[in-house]
């Protein structure tokens, strides 16, 4: 792709590069956007859950805080992440792995389920999702792996990528958590197409893909509530359950906001909690109905802003392992944009991916935040 190769590292050794250079290399617009959104979304999660709380008698600033807290802890994490060299992943991407994957094989062990799904670690008080993080990890696993073979992947190559991002999508996907595992495989295949693997491969990659989900529905080894919720924006207005409810009370919530919307606190439905999981999955039903239209615009413009710096990075990053990096990052980023919004619009399948910096939940938050500190890294250190 050559939009993502444009510069190619110098000949010969780098010179040090000095603090002073580095804060000049500093991309200030990605990190103060990202900071406002993150902000702007702890907004929207105080709007939708205050009178449900109200209701009860119990304290309305509860998620508030804590989703106050998240951001800060994020916010630090991503300024520590942007200092170092991002080489350093790199070379930890090894233990960085089997980290994942001691995570996620642990869930089946001391996890906690909620929902129906075992997806967090209970620490004391504090609640850790590991698939929140596991994309990351194999961002930088694909990264590194790639970034090693210059002269190009092949077919071996890709059988061992395959094998490597194949244990923690399984382990994700038995959980289950079918959105994260979705996110996991298009990240790879945007990774490996930036890293140049042929055309053939491309489409043998493709074959195989399509090959899968005619299985996987064929031999009913999906739930039947992961089927209604892939399929139910083909037909919101079918059968009623669970799942078209909530996508009808989604719906109805962003088209009550019109052009200007109803006004932060102000969503009869918001107010209400008529949207299930509005807090979480469905938030952006939150922004569209006190933001309306031009609000939403101004949400997904500012979320592009982020994806934009962040493909900025890839394509002026000094070498391979940084371009892929952001690759890789820009896809989980952008892409869990659109599947949210779309999803919460009714024009995509519901999927269970958080909105970034926005949806309630700490590792989500965290994990996003250390993913733009990467992307700052590879740009403050670009040739």
């Amino acid at each position: 792709m050559t939009i993502l190769s444009e510069h190619r590292p110098a000949p010969g050794r780098h010179r040090p590069v000095t603090r002073a250079q580095l804060a000049l290399r500093f991309d200030y617009v990605q990190a103060i956007c990202t900071l406002f959104v993150a902000a702007l979304g702890v907004l929207m999660v105080y709007s939708a859950t205050r009178d449900d709380y109200a209701l009860v008698g119990t304290d309305t600033t509860f998620y508030l805080k804590r989703q106050a807290a998240y951001v800060v802890v994020g916010a630090m994490v991503m300024g520590v992440v942007a200092l170092l060299d991002y080489h350093w992943l790199e070379h930890a991407s090894a233990a960085i792995y089997v980290l994942v994957i001691l995570g996620l094989l642990s869930m089946f062990a001391i996890g906690s389920s909620e929902l129906g799904a075992t997806r967090w670690l209970q620490l004391g008080p504090v609640q850790i999702q590991p698939s929140a993080f596991a994309t990351l990890g194999i961002i930088i696993m694909v990264a590194t792996y790639c970034s090693r073979r210059p002269k190009g992947i092949t077919f071996t190559d890709l059988l061992k990528i395959l094998a490597l991002v194949a244990v923690p999508i399984v382990l994700v996907a038995k959980q289950p958590d079918l959105g994260s595992a979705i996110v996991m495989s298009i990240v790879l295949l945007v990774m490996l197409v930036v890293a140049g693997i042929p055309g053939r491969y491309l489409l043998l990659l493709l074959a195989l893909v399509a090959i899968g989900i005619v299985g996987i529905v064929k031999l009913h080894l999906l739930q039947p509530y992961e089927l209604q919720r892939i399929t139910s924006f083909i037909n919101s207005k079918g059968k009623s359950t669970q799942v078209t409810y909530t996508l009808q009370q989604s719906e109805s919530a962003i088209a009550s906001g019109g052009f200007w919307g109803s006004g932060l606190f102000h969503g009869v439905q918001t107010n209400l909690a008529y949207v299930p999981e509005q807090k979480t999955d469905f938030i952006f039903s939150a922004v569209g109905e006190q933001l309306g239209f031009v609000g939403s615009a101004v949400v997904l413009a500012l979320l592009g802003l982020v994806s934009w710096r962040i493909l900025r990075a890839a394509q002026t990053a000094r070498d391979s392992f940084g371009r892929l990096l952001c690759a890789g990052i820009f896809t989980l980023i952008a892409f869990s944009v659109f599947e949210n919004a779309g999803m919460s619009m009714g024009i995509m399948p519901i999927a269970g991916i958080p909105l970034p910096f926005f949806s309630y939940g700490g590792s989500a938050i965290v994990a996003f935040f250390a993913a733009v500190g990467v992307s700052l890294s590879v740009y403050m250190r670009r040739r």
